[in-house]
């Protein structure tokens, strides 16, 4: 392991506005997810799981791939902060991956009857919260930072694409999952613009809380490989 643990630029200088930033960002988005946007004309109320359900479904795809990004960077740099970055980013994709799952099935009860059933985007999101469990699980194996480090990277190299899988499969299979309503192909989001406002904002809030999340495992990690370090002169 090297002598150095440079921290990443999002740890030194957003970590102290971007709490607060997302405190206020996902209070606004969470008055307008109960209180300014309406019921869908279908769905009524419980569509309104969506503003939780979309926004952890993204970060737990963009997790992965700042695993991947992590990753490649460790393969190439030997950095100990790019491995910090990469488990930190895993962990918290492991845990907005389990929201998912969880609010999809509140979500599927009342529109579809059932808690779960075994369609293309739920099994394939279940498929990675484990291939992401088995990730952090492998880290414990070797006591080793570099061969720990260097088996989670080309782990994380090669679990990133079951992201684009899970994201395509309702348009790959016949699918009970509803279709893409923002980024549709040939045609514009056909959300109310209520909506639809509400939606983005929470996106945007969800990606600040996974943001300061990151800052704040990374710096943890770091502290860690720095103990450690420590200890072993």
């Amino acid at each position: 392991m090297t002598t150095t643990t440079t921290r990443p630029v999002l740890t030194l200088r957003l970590r102290p506005w971007l709490g607060s930033m997302t405190l206020a960002i996902s209070a606004v988005a969470l008055v307008m997810a109960l209180v300014w946007a309406p019921p869908d004309a279908v769905q009524g109320e419980v569509a309104r799981v969506m503003y939780v359900h979309v926004p952890s479904a993204w970060l737990a795809y963009l997790a992965f791939v700042v695993v991947f990004i992590a990753s490649v960077a460790w393969l190439w740099t030997r950095a100990p902060w790019t491995d910090a970055v990469a488990v930190a980013s895993a962990e918290i994709g492991v845990l907005f991956t389990g929201l998912t799952l969880v609010q999809g099935s509140i979500w599927a009860k009342p529109t579809w009857g059932v808690w779960w059933t075994w369609e293309p985007r739920l099994l394939t999101t279940a498929a990675m919260f484990v291939m992401y469990v088995g990730y952090l699980l492998a880290r414990g194996l070797s006591t080793d930072f570099e061969r720990r480090a260097t088996r989670a990277a080309v782990l994380g190299v090669v679990f990133v694409v079951d992201v684009p899988i899970v994201h395509l499969s309702v348009l790959w299979l016949n699918s009970l999952h509803q279709l893409p309503t923002v980024l549709r192909a040939g045609g514009g989001p056909s959300l109310d613009d209520r909506m639809l406002a509400t939606l983005l904002v929470s996106v945007v809030a969800g990606t600040l809380i996974y943001a300061w999340l990151l800052s704040e495992r990374t710096a943890l990690e770091l502290a860690r490989q720095a103990r450690i370090l420590r200890e072993r002169l």
